[in-house]
């Protein structure tokens, strides 16, 4: 017993920020991110980053941890909720002193309450000439959302996350309530966690960003998220600067996932690769079990989420309509996220990555930031000003989204013999067919001890300094290859079909 006790430490809190897009969520992320990380690291970060840890001196003048999630907005946050994943301790709930209360933030609240985890409301802007504090907290107890000495017990600060004004005192709140519920993890377990945001980068592969909610990972082990794994060789802090070991709280992304692990979905860390794959192997089987046993129970159908902004009201409503009309025995449309006016930067950041999203704008102006924040994430925005055209370009979507029987068969395998020359996307290689036949212009999947690192296209095949277009199973050859992936000796290169029903 004693043992065990001295394995169980007090937990940094995990914090999130919810509540209405234009009241300030990211502007007091990034005031606490540039006035509470270590002056000059903060330079480091190029890319944006979706969790960071920050430091504040608690009551006793102790500095304590606190991490911060950036979630796209309660839509998200409601689907990690929904996949059973905790991922946050604690809900900041931001609302203007100068709006009040508006129908997004009860959006949010509601998320919050759901998930039952504590909240501390943020009054913000309060340095606007037109913020009105009392009204504020009326609208919100009037909305059964009853503050301190204001008819309830939800702790609040009055901030300005612009000037930076009480943004001290928050952060002292949020250590006081992480004090009172006591979090509190293992620093001698193997790491279990979620998955807080998961993209395929071109030069490095997939990668995902973790929260760990107890244990330690180190260099070395093997994460599991349900039916993917991933090697902790290469693991960085939010800093994107390597590192050999984390705990509890941290976020940290690692680099090499077999496959897109799901957004919200759980990880656990295994000191052998072998237990990891066992786990993902199981994962699978008992998921395929549950879908069988479950059909004709519920609808398995996938779902399609659609962004909708329109010029006026009564288009949303019309737009609406058609959309439900459109129906296939596999798949659906599910808006979700909507609303009147242009399509702006805040739009795009407020949407999940997790998945295919269609934007739409019916009548409506596309800010020149909302196009380069979705270029960025590469999805696209459609626009339309005729209801039957936009239905007919839905119609289409329907069919190249909707889920089709895909059997993937490999036909050649190539082992790389020698690496030549290489330049930004091309790469001269000796190669030995192992097993098949290799074509001319076929697309082959990069694999590097077992793994798919990356894909490729074979633009040139010669035996005997002769081209050809087809080399056997048995025989030696010369390719080039184009690809933004550095291919090495040792690495293995697939070419497939795919069959599509």
């Amino acid at each position: 017993m004693d043992k065990q006790k001295e394995t169980i430490e007090k937990r940094p809190p995990v914090v999130v920020i919810m509540g209405h897009i234009d009241h300030g969520k990211s502007t007091l992320l990034d005031y606490i991110r540039k006035s509470n990380i270590v002056e000059g690291e903060t330079g480091g970060i190029t890319q944006r980053i979706s969790a960071y840890e920050v430091l504040h001196k608690n009551e006793h003048g102790a500095e304590e941890k606190i991490t911060f999630i950036d979630t796209p907005g309660h839509e998200a946050f409601s689907k990690m909720r929904e996949r059973g994943a905790q991922i946050a301790d604690i809900a900041i709930l931001i609302v203007s002193a100068e709006d009040g209360v508006k129908p997004q933030t009860i959006e949010a609240w509601k998320t919050i309450v759901e998930s039952k985890i504590p909240v501390i409301v943020a009054i913000n802007k309060i340095d606007r000439p037109v913020a009105n504090i009392e009204k504020t907290k009326t609208e919100l107890a009037e909305n059964e959302i009853y503050l301190e000495n204001y008819g309830g017990t939800i702790p609040f600060a009055e901030i300005s996350a612009k000037e930076g004004t009480g943004i001290d005192t928050l952060l002292s709140l949020i250590l006081i309530l992480a004090e009172v519920e006591n979090f509190t993890a293992n620093p001698q377990t193997d790491a279990t966690g979620f998955v807080l945001e998961a993209n395929l980068d071109p030069k490095r592969g997939i990668e995902a960003t973790l929260i760990i909610k107890n244990g330690y990972v180190k260099s070395g082990m093997t994460v599991a998220v349900e039916d993917t794994i991933c090697s902790t060789r290469i693991m960085e802090n939010f800093l994107g600067k390597m590192i050999k070991e984390a705990t509890f709280s941290s976020p940290i992304r690692i680099i090499g996932f077999n496959n897109m692990p799901h957004v919200g979905g759980e990880f656990k860390a295994f000191a052998k690769k072998s237990d990891a794959e066992e786990y993902a192997k199981n994962w699978k089987e008992g998921t395929i079990n549950a879908t069988q046993s479950k059909q004709g129970e519920q609808s398995d159908k996938k779902i399609i989420p659609i962004m909708l902004k329109a010029d006026v009201a009564g288009s949303l409503e019309a737009i609406e309509k058609e959309i439900q009309k459109i129906q296939h025995e596999n798949a659906e449309f599910k808006i979700v996220a909507k609303g009147v006016g242009p399509i702006t930067l805040s739009d795009i950041k407020n949407l999940s990555t997790d998945g295919d999203i269609l934007i739409i704008g019916f009548n409506v102006n596309i800010d020149r930031s909302a196009t380069e924040e979705a270029e960025r994430r590469g999805v696209d925005i459609s626009s339309f000003n005729i209801i039957y055209k936009m239905t007919e370009w839905l119609e289409e979507q329907m069919e190249r989204l909707r889920p089709k029987i895909e059997t993937v068969e490999v036909t050649g395998r190539v082992k790389i013999i020698r690496a030549f020359s290489r330049t930004k996307e091309r790469q001269i290689l000796g190669g030995k067919v192992t097993e098949g036949v290799i074509n001319l212009n076929s697309i082959v999947k990069i694999m590097r001890r077992d793994f798919e690192i990356g894909r490729g296209k074979l633009v040139n095949l010669e035996q005997g300094k002769l081209k050809t277009s087809t080399v056997t199973e048995g025989l030696e050859f010369g390719m080039m290859i184009e690809s933004k992936i550095e291919i090495v000796t040792g690495d293995v290169l697939e070419s497939f079909s795919v069959m599509q029903k």
